[in-house]
């Protein structure tokens, strides 16, 4: 796996024209805001290659009624498993 270069926000900022050119060589830049990465610039093609995240909105709710009426007695159960 190579190491995506990583630049702050504000060197981001300045190198903006550089930062596309290596997009276009194929090279991704992590943009990180106070050492966090927050944002990456990465080439077109792997973006539209399908490496995206799956929209979480189909699983909203989907797990309602699992526990039954007992919902509270059952988590403070499971969660006393781990204190053990």
């Amino acid at each position: 796996m190579s190491h995506n270069p990583r630049k702050g926000v504000e060197e981001a900022r300045s190198m903006l024209p550089q930062i596309l050119q290596q997009a276009e060589k194929g090279e991704s830049t992590v943009i990180t805001k106070r050492g966090r990465a927050i944002a990456a610039i990465v080439p077109l093609s792997a973006f539209e290659s399908g490496k995206r995240q799956e929209p979480l909105t189909a699983a909203a709710q989907s797990g309602r009624g699992l526990w039954g009426g007992a919902n509270p007695r059952a988590m403070r159960k499971l969660r006393g498993e781990w204190s053990r």
